[in-house]
């Protein structure tokens, strides 16, 4: 049986480069209630379709309280327990409330920062097979060198929740 919603769809939003987070010209993708979570191990359900469609080194956390962004890796963000609202795309991008079920697919470069977020609030996040993570924070140097990075950020093989034929797939490749 599949913890993920029929016909999963994301939203999907383009954040432009303000000057210091360079965000990518691939769509950032949230799926909102996408996954069905098992009560008494959500953490688990989210960390085992993450890594059946090919996306590891899972951990869990929260999101940091301070704006950075990966110039090295694509992030998948699933929210196994709780909600927050996180500003995505630097501080000229859009504040999300995000909870229990939803995903969050960010391309490299993309900004991201906890703005608020309930005590029992917990993300698990992985990553793409082949990729270092780094944490990045936006100044006009870190900037500069993203831009380098992140266009050699390998496309992923699978979309994080719906697998090898998922919109990520359809949208990140056309």
């Amino acid at each position: 049986m599949s913890v993920v919603r029929d016909f999963a769809e994301p939203l999907a939003i383009v954040f432009e480069d303000d000057g210091l987070v360079p965000n990518n010209i691939l769509p950032f993708l949230v799926y909102q209630g996408a996954v069905t979570l098992d009560p008494k191990q959500p953490e688990e359900t989210i960390e085992n379709l993450f890594e059946t469609n090919g996306w590891g080194g899972t951990w869990r956390n929260g999101v940091y309280d301070y704006l950075h962004y990966h110039a090295t890796v694509h992030e998948v963000l699933g929210v196994a327990r709780g909600h927050a609202r996180v500003r995505f795309g630097g501080d000229h991008g859009q504040e999300l409330e995000i909870k229990a079920g939803d995903v969050a697919v960010l391309p490299a470069g993309t900004g991201h920062q906890c703005i608020e977020a309930s005590d029992d609030f917990c993300v698990i996040g992985a990553y793409p097979p082949g990729s270092k993570m780094e944490i990045t924070r936006a100044t006009p140097e870190n900037h500069a060198k993203a831009l380098q990075t992140i266009p050699q950020v390998a496309l992923p093989p699978a979309d994080p929740v719906t697998g090898e034929h998922g919109a990520l797939m359809r949208l990140w490749r056309s």
